[in-house]
């Protein structure tokens, strides 16, 4: 890790508060729907519904919200009353409005880097969201290059740090995604840090790498500084 010039950051749940947001009005859904449906099996319908149409809205609110809807009419066999969908985008529109809440130590972790390291935001979602939050956090100028994508695979890594760094072999991932943040960094041949976050969307888990020698963990994005302190004076 002494060869490290560019940092890749997550954005949602690694800077930012995000699946709690969506945790929430995950409830509001099943609380509209008690009446309607059997409620024990609701939420793994929406799971169902959700990764069923990532090929068709990808990632983020609007895509979430079709899948609430869908779900809603699926399990009602098609009697869900209007009020109903219109809550429902109602719920979308204020999670789209929702204000920024930068994670603990997150502000001043990407300030003391940005003065070390190229740094590169790569998030996936909405385009239109994720700006507005990236605009909202007052992180925007601390980063070298921006990268909103529709998924993140070994590809996107590869490009985006040959476009604004040394290239992956020079690079390091951080984020709260086993699935999207590490094991696809370090197929490309990055350094992958994970950074749980304590709340998870089930369709980013997927299991640690055995070994792998350019995997870490760390338990705060804080701790990034000396992680790469550490190594670094060796």
């Amino acid at each position: 890790m002494n060869d490290v010039t560019t940092i890749g950051f997550d954005a949602d749940d690694t800077l930012w508060h995000n699946e709690t947001v969506f945790a929430l009005t995950q409830e509001k859904f099943a609380d509209l729907l008690r009446d309607h449906t059997d409620p024990d099996h609701l939420l793994d319908r929406l799971l169902e519904a959700e990764r069923r149409n990532l090929k068709h809205y990808g990632f983020g609110i609007k895509g979430f919200v079709l899948s609430m809807i869908e779900t809603a009419i699926e399990v009602t066999d098609g009697r869900v009353p209007a009020p109903i969908i219109a809550r429902l985008l109602h719920e979308g529109r204020e999670m789209l409005r929702h204000p920024v809440d930068l994670l603990p130590g997150v502000a001043e972790t990407v300030a003391a880097l940005a003065g070390s390291h190229t740094l590169v935001l790569i998030t996936k979602g909405d385009l239109l969201d994720q700006e507005r939050k990236l605009a909202e956090s007052g992180l925007g100028e601390l980063f070298d290059g921006i990268e909103i994508v529709s998924d993140k695979t070994p590809k996107v890594y590869t490009r985006a740090f040959d476009t604004y760094g040394d290239g992956a072999a020079r690079a390091l991932m951080v984020g709260n995604s086993m699935k999207s943040d590490v094991l696809p960094a370090l197929d490309a041949g990055a350094w992958g840090i994970f950074c749980p976050s304590g709340i998870d969307w089930a369709l980013e888990r997927a299991d640690p790498p055995q070994d792998h020698p350019r995997y870490r963990q760390i338990d705060r994005l804080s701790d990034l500084p000396a992680l790469l302190s550490v190594v670094q004076s060796r």
